[in-house]
């Protein structure tokens, strides 16, 4: 890719995704599922165009093997797996019925190789997707909020039921808020979503959703009542949001302590006192990890050390970083955030 200007990434724990500024998209990594698009289950060592996507504006991954990817027209499409390996040893769970691709699939068929576009939002412009371990999230112009797959342990479909669905629902809570929302993030089982005036709704399970309990049906993260929030993100357990003052807070289960910034596990929202004076611009996190770059281009990275792109000569790389800390080596510059 080295005469692209590639302009977003994504990645989960098995494959990545870049979108060039053209609207291409590339794919690499494990290829299961069908989670590369390119019609196969072949991994990719490096960086492959996938052929039968252009004009691409979003892209986004699932924890497992899917992706999905929205045109410069609003439409949704999505590859990979259909469901989740939580659901393998369910007798009842029927493998062509609810999944978090949005459409159809053969009563024997678990994954789409190729991306496919969800026919069922084609009324509807998305403007952002969020994937969950078996669910989907989409917002759209109107500001509305849909979700569709199937129904988790904790779960975070939001439609206050426990109805797995196929087809995209509208999540009707979140449409009596009255609200224009024009975000959404997914961890595994927990999902957000953010209005245009700042106020961020949290359902699932109870480690990353922001209220402590687990909720079926959105409801208002009562933490961060009062403040504006610019920006959301979520993985795994894990979750974390940037005030329009460019104030960091996280939250998130005891296994994703190190993700947090500060000491000890979190489930509501709380701010990053060492960050208290920087101005985060954008937030970034993985399975163990955070990177956050501030207005002036500094990245400050807290979690396994391993992972942070500090000190490569601490002998204990696996002893996780607390206190959020500047990567000496790197400054950047922060565009359009999404």
């Amino acid at each position: 890719m080295q005469d692209r200007r590639i302009v977003s990434v994504a990645s989960s724990d098995s494959h990545c995704l870049a979108l060039g500024a053209e609207g291409e998209v590339y794919s690499w990594g494990a290829g299961a599922y069908g989670a590369l698009g390119h019609g196969d289950e072949g991994a990719r060592a490096v960086p492959s165009r996938i052929e039968s996507l252009s004009r691409i504006e979003r892209i986004a991954v699932g924890p497992y093997w899917t992706s999905a990817a929205v045109d410069k027209a609003g439409r949704l499409f999505t590859w990979g797996l259909a469901r989740s390996d939580y659901l393998e040893e369910d007798e009842d769970a029927e493998v062509g019925g609810s999944n978090g691709l949005g459409y159809e699939l053969g009563v024997e068929t678990e994954y789409q190789l190729t991306p496919k576009r969800v026919d069922a939002l084609s009324q509807d412009r998305v403007v952002g997707v969020a994937l969950g371990r078996s669910f989907t999230l989409a917002v759209t112009d109107a500001g509305a909020v849909f979700s569709f797959g199937l129904l988790s342990p904790d779960e975070g479909l939001g439609q206050g039921s426990l109805e797995s669905t196929v087809l995209p629902r509208r999540i009707e809570a979140l449409t009596q808020t009255r609200r224009r929302f024009v975000a959404v993030a997914a961890g595994d089982f927990h999902a957000l979503a953010l209005t245009e005036e700042g106020e961020l709704y949290g359902w699932g399970d109870e480690e990353g959703n922001g209220h402590g309990r687990e909720e079926r049906a959105p409801q208002w993260v009562a933490a961060l009542i009062g403040q504006r929030v610019k920006l959301v993100n979520a993985r795994d357990y894990f979750s974390c949001a940037v005030t329009e003052k460019g104030e960091l807070f996280t939250w998130g289960a005891i296994s994703a302590a190190c993700n947090l910034g500060h000491e000890g596990p979190q489930v509501t929202p709380k701010r990053v006192a060492r960050l208290s004076g920087v101005e985060v611009a954008a937030v970034a996190i993985g399975a163990r990890h955070t990177l956050a770059a501030d207005v002036d281009g500094v990245v400050w990275a807290f979690g396994l050390r391993s992972s942070l792109g500090l000190d490569a000569s601490v002998t204990v790389p696996s002893v996780p970083v607390q206190t959020p800390t500047p990567i000496p080596t790197l400054r950047v510059r922060v565009i359009n955030s999404p």
